[in-house]
């Protein structure tokens, strides 16, 4: 009788208290789908801003870390689409880790999405108010990460990109198709001519002859090197998750989102092994001058190519101005990504009960999440503009974007262990679930814990000069990391979060809302 009773409860609240999310189904087809994952890891942004870093940490080798780091974001999208195709929900991580293994789980995993979506936005938000100087040849400005102008115009940034993301997945999607053209063109012209350079002799002194011992990775100089080069590529990698985000709204929802993440990996792995095989051949790995080891341009490694590449006068300085704007447009078509999906989830956490309720309102003309898009364009301005006063805009932003891998590698990893458990009936029926269901999930995540995991003893020891900054522990005289302590911070704001809507709402962590057999409340297409 009780067991009824409690059954009865949990269907009255489905019945009377749940709603389909009200997104706009049926609107995205499997190019804008894939346009939209590979736009939100932002090549041109991510290459310029951490290629000069990857360089420093393991020399000669980033080629073939380049392709050793796309092997956990393979088999982590290999386990979006076998959950995808069960349970397109956008809340993706948060909806999945709740129904494998119960609602703290799920809520935590929700959380590392907004967590590390918030805190790159500052990096983006700037990179986007530098650029846009520099483009204008206004370079006194572009080159002064501290600038009053260039906070304001990051703000301005935020701002456009979050109403573009209120209007409309559509006019999103559309929007991403024209930054991603521009971006995608750029980066294969400036690395077909800079080989071009390097084979006819025309290359500045430090270029180097392309050589197969740079696909050798037991020639990076300790383990230690070879796993923060990882990180940092898996950092570079991070973003094409989105394409499944925004699974509620794409046509054949239980397929072409994980059709399109998978796709997405690929054309990222062929982007990046070309422009950092192709600029380490231009530009060696000298200190000096344009060379990728010289950490004067580490933070811009783009910007300073292209004068090498194309020159700085006629068509060449046509080209150059280019690829600014494509770097400025990567920011922007990040940015904009990074909202989606933020937005996506808590507005699925909110249906669900996880967080309050008002984070699920939608437009009733734009079928967009309202709330939850103004909040996290809202609060990634917050962010922005206090890592902007601290440090003089440069060292606490770039400890976030640091900080962050731990971040991604919690919920991509998590998202591994989820399909695993939660096919873990249906392995045994054939080899192909055993293996996409499941070996292939867990050792993603298994790679991706560890990564985790050794990010954080790198950002904590400031020995490993892996920040930018240190924070002195009061009374025990200790120094820490700034991104260990800026990733530990994120964590107590979650964790703090948690407790408040746990006894504001206990519904969700009572099982009442979501559990493994709970309807997927996605729009009809």
């Amino acid at each position: 009788m009780v067991t009824e009773q409690v059954q009865h409860h949990h269907e009255r609240l489905i019945d009377t208290d749940f709603h389909r999310k009200g997104l706009k189904g049926g609107a995205l087809g499997l190019i804008s789908s894939t346009v939209v994952g590979v736009a939100s890891t932002a090549p041109a942004y991510s290459l310029a801003a951490t290629l000069g870093f990857v360089i420093a940490a393991i020399g000669l080798q980033a080629p073939i870390v380049t392709i050793i780091a796309f092997v956990p974001m393979l088999f982590i999208a290999f386990a979006y689409k076998e959950l995808n195709s069960k349970d397109p929900d956008c809340g993706t991580t948060f909806t999945w880790g709740a129904r494998a293994f119960g609602p703290p789980t799920g809520w935590f995993g929700g959380w590392g999405i907004v967590a590390a979506d918030i805190l790159v936005m500052a990096s983006l938000a700037q990179i986007a108010g530098q650029y846009l100087f520099d483009l204008f040849n206004t370079t006194s400005i572009g080159y002064n990460a501290s600038s009053t102008w260039v906070l304001l115009v990051g703000i301005a940034w935020i701002v456009l990109m979050t109403f573009i993301c209120y209007v409309g997945i559509e006019v999103s999607a559309n929007f991403q198709k024209a930054l991603l053209a521009i971006e995608l063109t750029m980066l294969a012209v400036l690395s077909i001519t800079a080989l071009v350079k390097v084979s006819n002799g025309t290359a500045p002194p430090g270029h180097l002859t392309p050589s197969l011992s740079w696909l050798n990775p037991f020639h990076v100089s300790s383990f230690s090197a070879f796993t923060a080069g990882i990180i940092l590529m898996v950092f570079i990698y991070w973003g094409w998750d989105t394409a499944v985000a925004v699974n509620e709204e794409t046509k054949d929802k239980n397929k072409t989102p994980g059709r399109a993440a998978i796709l997405s990996t690929f054309i990222l792995l062929v982007t990046y092994a070309l422009v950092i095989f192709s600029m380490q051949s231009f530009a060696g790995i000298g200190t000096t001058g344009n060379g990728l080891g010289n950490v004067a341009h580490a933070g811009d490694v783009l910007s300073i190519q292209g004068d090498a590449v194309f020159g700085t006068s006629g068509f060449g300085a046509f080209l150059t101005h280019l690829l600014l704007l494509m770097v400025l447009s990567s920011a922007a078509a990040s940015t904009q990504t990074t909202i989606l999906p933020t937005a996506r989830t808590t507005l699925s956490m909110a249906v669900y009960r996880a967080i309050p309720h008002s984070f699920a309102k939608i437009h009733h003309r734009y079928l967009t999440p309202t709330v939850s898009t103004i909040v996290m364009g809202a609060v990634s301005i917050v962010v922005y503009v206090g890592m902007n006063f601290s440090s003089n805009g440069i060292g606490v932003i770039g400890d976030a974007v640091i900080a962050i891998g731990l971040y991604i590698a919690f919920y991509y990893g998590l998202t591994g262990f989820a399909c695993a458990w939660y096919y873990r009936r249906n392995l045994t029926s054939s080899m192909r679930n055993l293996w996409m269901q499941g070996i292939i999930p867990v050792l993603g995540g298994l790679i991706l814990f560890f990564l985790g995991g050794w990010s954080i003893w790198l950002d904590y020891d400031v020995a490993t000069a892996n920040d930018y900054t240190m924070w002195t522990v009061p009374w025990l005289h200790w120094q820490v990391g700034g991104a260990f302590v800026i990733a530990i911070a994120a964590g107590l704001v979650g964790l703090a979060c948690y407790f408040y809507c746990r006894f504001k709402d206990p519904a969700f962590f009572r099982k009442e809302t979501l559990t493994r057999n709970t309807a997927t409340l996605v729009p009809d297409e």
